[in-house]
């Protein structure tokens, strides 16, 4: 007889090695930033992702170029083309993709949901990832681990 962790269980470990990598690391856009701490933690949860390099980016106006060449026009349309349902952010659980307006001229940002409101992010006053509660929504996915 086999004991699978069920799915909720490994939707908390994956949004908690996701906090623990990213938590009060230094934002550095193409580096470590919303984008590459979303894929981080899809990847935990069994999604095959791929990116431009590390650093094949440092500018907004150089991330938006990479996302076009991809054929993207925002963040939401690249985790659309991952196949995760979209969900009213209200419905959003831990582990869950949320999609918050963003501060500068590049769009949305992604943040991963840690349960009661709370989400894994960055924030333009704090060094590195912490821990927010977003008040606005742009999207949110249901990212269900792949068996």
């Amino acid at each position: 007889m086999t004991t699978e962790t069920p799915e909720a269980e490994l939707r908390r470990l994956a949004a908690q090695a996701t906090l623990d990598e990213f938590k009060d690391k230094p934002f550095r856009l193409g580096e470590r930033d919303c984008v590459r701490m979303a894929a981080a933690h899809l990847r935990r949860l069994g999604y095959q992702v791929k990116l431009p390099p590390k650093g094949a980016y440092r500018t907004v106006r150089t991330a938006r170029k990479a996302l076009a060449d991809r054929g993207f026009a925002d963040l939401c349309a690249a985790v659309d083309a991952h196949g995760l349902e979209r969900i009213p952010p209200a419905a959003a659980v831990v582990g869950d993709i949320i999609a918050i307006p963003g501060t500068d001229s590049f769009g949305p940002a992604l943040q991963i949901a840690l349960g009661n409101g709370r989400t894994v992010g960055f924030h333009e006053d704090v060094a590195g990832a912490v821990v927010l509660q977003p008040i606005q929504y742009v999207a949110a996915w249901r990212a269900r681990p792949c068996r």
